[in-house]
């Protein structure tokens, strides 16, 4: 009796433990990681307006914007259906969803040949809410996203540059761009919204 009393005691310090201590950790972790944010999702704002946040994806058609990974999270960037198509490269469906993504990159993208299109421009990442894609991904849409606004080339190069974030500490993870706040900042060099 005198164990089992104790292994009572036991398991209900565990559950304090785990259900509030644990959970009161990570919540102080997160204020110190993202002290501007609270611990809550960066947000990204465009003329005083939240238009989205910077941890999830968002899908960009119009020529005027950089576009994002395409996503096979629900309809697309959808957070409760978070998940890769978990369909294999010798699957047809896949295979076709594939093709067709080259063609719509291409006719968007006519300066390009077929072996020139990035793989990340048309397969999904493992979530399907991936908010970045890789400097080569947006210096290969520069031209385009210049002839849709107006711009020189050279100018939007210069924002894609600014916007690269280097690897940690110059080693861990790949050289990236958020694709959202790309979008943002070329809207604040050259509105095309009202």
């Amino acid at each position: 009796m005198k164990n089992l009393m104790r292994s009572i005691r036991i398991t209900w310090v565990f559950c304090v433990f785990f259900s509030v201590c644990y959970i009161l950790v990570l919540w102080i972790f997160a204020q110190l990681a993202a002290p501007g944010e609270g611990g809550n999702a960066e947000t990204v704002k465009l003329n005083g307006k939240v238009v989205g946040v910077a941890n999830v994806g968002q899908v960009f058609t119009k020529d005027v914007f950089f576009w994002s990974r395409p996503s096979c999270a629900g309809s697309g960037y959808d957070g409760t259906s978070s998940a890769g198509s978990n369909k294999g490269v010798t699957n047809e469906e896949y295979l076709a969803e594939v093709e067709a993504r080259i063609d719509t990159f291409l006719v968007h993208h006519p300066y390009l040949k077929r072996e020139d299109v990035p793989a990340e421009m048309v397969t999904a990442s493992a979530s399907g809410l991936d908010p970045d894609i890789t400097p080569e991904c947006a210096y290969i849409q520069v031209k385009r996203v210049a002839e849709a606004r107006g711009m020189s080339e050279s100018d939007v190069k210069a924002i894609v540059d600014k916007m690269v974030e280097k690897p940690l500490f110059g080693l861990f993870g790949p050289a990236k761009i958020n694709v959202l706040k790309l979008n943002v900042a070329l809207e604040e060099a050259n509105p095309t919204i009202d």
